[in-house]
């Protein structure tokens, strides 16, 4: 098995080109609809674990990176304004490069009998549109597909051994099957492909750095499985 570890909301730069857009709402980049708190930090301590991995810091308020190109929140209401010229080239430079060299790397193994486990990490905001959101952990697969269900239950398990106190939940905060890179590969990779986002809590996340014992409680549960 090979191992893919990938991270779509790592940062929140802005190209200077694109810096105007945010002039009069900069205070934005620093939430989590800049990026994934914390995510970046989690990824680069499993990284070690991997035999492929790449991370955008490059915001998703310029480009949704986790987003298919047709969907409605690829560009967000800050650079949907930009024209058609300038939005091909964002998706030319920053969505397309990241894409399909994730998708080149997995065809790759594929193409030598490997079978691909690709683990795509990130973070969830602690509460939304006022609503607590009840979980530490969210484990998002397709239920459809027996390798990644019986993947999330080891990886559920596993993390439950380490600590029982963490709620870990299956396809929440958000349904794994739902529009997602994820998604877009497992169409492309029918067969030795499994697709797994973690989403951690940003209630662990402080300046960015997600807590140690959850990082290592997370390192060590995909240790022992692969």
């Amino acid at each position: 098995m090979k191992l893919i570890l990938t991270c779509e909301h790592g940062g929140n730069k802005i190209p200077n080109e694109y810096v105007y857009l945010f002039q009069e709402n900069q205070e934005v980049l620093e939430t989590h609809r800049g990026f994934d708190l914390g995510a970046l930090d989690t990824f680069d301590y499993l990284k070690s674990l991997s035999d492929y991995s790449k991370a955008s810091t490059t915001s998703r308020l310029l480009i949704e990176l986790n987003r298919s190109l047709h969907h409605s929140q690829l560009f967000s209401e800050y650079s949907n304004k930009l024209s058609v010229i300038q939005k091909n080239q964002i998706t030319s430079t920053y969505y397309h490069p990241y894409r399909n060299e994730v998708s080149s790397i997995i065809s790759n193994f594929i193409s030598k009998d490997d079978t691909v486990l690709h683990l795509s990490i990130h973070s969830f905001t602690p509460s939304l549109k006022n609503t607590k959101r009840e979980c530490d952990i969210g484990l998002l697969y397709d239920p459809r597909k027996p390798s990644e269900k019986l993947f999330a239950a080891l990886l559920k398990a596993k993390i439950k051994a380490k600590n029982h106190n963490l709620k870990v939940r299956f396809n929440y905060p958000y349904l794994g099957k739902s529009d997602g890179f994820t998604t877009y590969l497992r169409r492309q990779f029918k067969m030795n492909y499994t697709g797994i986002e973690i989403e951690i809590n940003q209630k662990y996340s402080k300046d960015n750095q997600m807590n140690l014992l959850i990082k290592d409680r997370v390192l060590a549960a995909i240790k022992e499985i692969i």
